[in-house]
């Protein structure tokens, strides 16, 4: 996983989700909940394609995800992006390698 640590990384992030969709992994460091998703996508053959913000440390970057894309902060959280977009989000026990395969199938990738 790739530390998305700044507004700037962000900001090239959403410049790639326009030819890749993105995916972004809100983790929080303080909650078990959050540890057992970071578990769960550990299962994801293409972690290195998948951002990690630390919604402890970066708190500023955690705040500007959820205005630009308008999806109420979560943590733990992923949301996928494409164009520019937010085309998929959920939290919590939701989140698992398998769920974003097959949202990523939906998408054509």
């Amino acid at each position: 996983m790739r530390a998305l640590d700044s507004i700037e990384k962000l900001e090239g992030m959403i410049h790639e989700s326009f030819n890749l969709p993105q995916i972004l992994f809100k983790h929080s460091s303080r909650c078990g909940l959050s540890s057992m998703a970071l578990s769960r996508m550990q299962a994801y053959k293409q972690r290195d394609q998948v951002y990690l913000v630390d919604v402890i440390g970066y708190r500023a970057v955690s705040n500007q995800i959820a205005d630009t894309f308008g999806v109420m902060h979560q943590s733990p959280q992923l949301l996928i992006i494409q164009s520019g977009q937010c085309v998929y989000h959920t939290s919590h026990m939701e989140i698992t390698a398998s769920a974003v395969e097959n949202q990523l199938s939906l998408l054509g990738n």
